[in-house]
């Protein structure tokens, strides 16, 4: 039995985490009007994906948003921590969910972690449409994935924070009384 953890004792990027795809701040390449991935979302049409950036540029919460605005069943996986009874059983969980008419997202966090044979594993259900593959990676998908999962998932870029994006989610931090820090700061700091 696992006790749940306070809110206010959680880490601050957690709590401030966004709720929806509107509270995003960045990725104006991916998020912009008119974009593909901003179409794909805003008319439901989910496709497997893999998201490539640096550390903390928001792929994690982009996948459990996407799940979130589109009502699909969402399985998270880390490849570090994860073998390969962990993706049959999330493999048979996205066929009972197709069964169900619901879709599910099945994102993995550091996907490069995952060898060929695993990588692999994905592939029928993906053509399937059992699972919505999303992939996180650091590393350059040309050279960290196999050629076989990178022709059926679409790669977006993430990029770093702009010095605006970061004033702006600080600002945040510190302007929400029920998930931010409780300071009071001038804006010239």
């Amino acid at each position: 039995m696992t006790a749940s953890i306070p809110e206010s004792a959680k880490p601050l990027a957690e709590r401030m985490r966004p709720r929806n795809i509107s509270e995003v701040i960045g990725q104006p390449q991916l998020l912009g009007p008119d974009t593909a991935f901003s179409r794909a979302l805003h008319e439901g049409r989910l496709h497997s994906a893999i998201l490539w950036g640096p550390p903390g540029t928001g792929k994690t919460t982009l996948a459990r948003l996407l799940a979130k605005h589109t009502q699909a069943s969402f399985i998270a996986l880390s490849a570090v921590m994860s073998g390969v009874k962990d993706i049959r059983a999330a493999l048979e969980q996205g066929r009972d969910n197709l069964q169900h008419q619901k879709k599910t997202i099945l994102f993995i966090d550091e996907i490069h972690r995952f060898n060929k044979s695993q990588q692999d594993a994905f592939l029928h259900a993906m053509e399937n449409g059992e699972i919505i593959l999303i992939g996180a990676t650091t590393e350059n998908p040309s050279f960290a994935l196999n050629n076989a999962l990178l022709s059926r998932a679409r790669v977006y870029i993430l990029k770093s924070l702009d010095q605006d994006a970061i004033v702006t989610l600080l600002r945040r931090a510190l302007n929400d009384p029920e998930r931010g820090v409780k300071l009071k700061v001038s804006d010239e700091v």
